[in-house]
C-alpha cells in the first residue's frame, strides 16, 4: 500500500519535512519500504520474517524482564501500573489499535525500567514491528494479549523476583505469537496511522 506524504502530513497536522524523516525512521525499523522514484510503501513482512522477530524478542526480552525486576524503583512501578490501567480501560472498551499501541508501550517501558539503553532502541524497534506483525497476521477480535500477563510480570518486578519475570515474559511472547495466523497470507492493514503512532 503506497503512502501519500499529503495524507500523512494532514492526519498527523505536521509538515513534509518531518513525515518525511518519521518514513526514514519506520524504513529503517522495516515498517515502510521506500522505493527509489516510487515513494513510500507499507512493509509486509513475511510469515518467516514474523517469526524472526519473535525469536529474537525471545532473546532479548526476558532478559529484559529480569534487569527491570532488579532495577525497578517505587517510581518507575507506579509509573507501569498507571500504564496498565490504560490497558485495562482499552480492553474495556473494545479499542484493539489502543490496546496493540499500549501493549507495545509496557514492553518499551520495561526496558527502560531495566536500565539498558541498546536493549531499549532493540526493543522499540521489535515493537514497532510486532505491531504491525499484529496489525496483519492477528485475529480482528483480539488485540493478542492476555489481560493478566503485563499485570503478573508487573507484580513479579514488585516483589524483585528477576527468574519469575523472565519466565513471564518468554511464556507471555510464546503466546501472542501462537495466536497469530502466520499461515496464512496477511494484508496491511488499513488503519496505517494507527499502527504508525505506537
Amino acid at each position: 500500500m503506497k503512502l501519500s506524504e499529503a495524507a500523512l502530513c494532514e492526519a498527523f497536522g505536521v509538515g513534509r519535512m518531518r513525515i518525511r524523516q518519521s518514513l526514514l525512521l519506520l524504513s529503517s525499523r522495516e515498517v515502510v519500504e521506500l522505493q527509489p522514484n516510487r515513494g513510500a510503501f507499507v512493509a509486509s513482512p513475511s510469515a518467516e520474517q514474523a517469526r524472526e522477530v519473535f525469536e529474537t524478542r525471545l532473546m532479548i526480552e526476558p532478559n529484559v524482564a529480569r534487569l527491570a525486576a532488579e532495577r525497578a524503583t517505587p517510581a518507575h512501578l507506579e509509573l507501569l501500573a498507571r500504564h496498565l490501567e490504560l490497558e485495562a480501560e482499552a480492553l474495556r472498551n473494545n479499542r484493539r489499535r489502543d490496546s496493540i499501541r499500549l501493549s507495545g508501550q509496557f514492553h518499551v517501558h520495561l526496558a527502560d525500567v531495566a536500565g539498558n539503553g541498546v536493549a531499549l532502541r532493540m526493543v522499540k524497534e521489535l515493537v514497532t514491528r510486532t505491531s504491525l506483525i499484529i496489525g496483519i497476521f492477528g485475529s480482528g477480535g483480539v488485540s493478542n494479549c492476555r489481560d493478566e500477563d503485563h499485570g503478573e510480570i508487573l507484580e513479579a518486578l514488585r516483589t524483585r523476583d528477576s527468574n519469575r519475570a523472565a519466565q513471564l515474559m518468554a511464556s507471555h511472547l510464546e503466546h501472542i505469537q501462537d495466536h497469530l495466523d502466520l499461515g496464512g497470507q496477511g494484508e496491511p492493514p488499513s488503519d496505517l496511522v494507527a499502527i504508525f503512532r505506537t
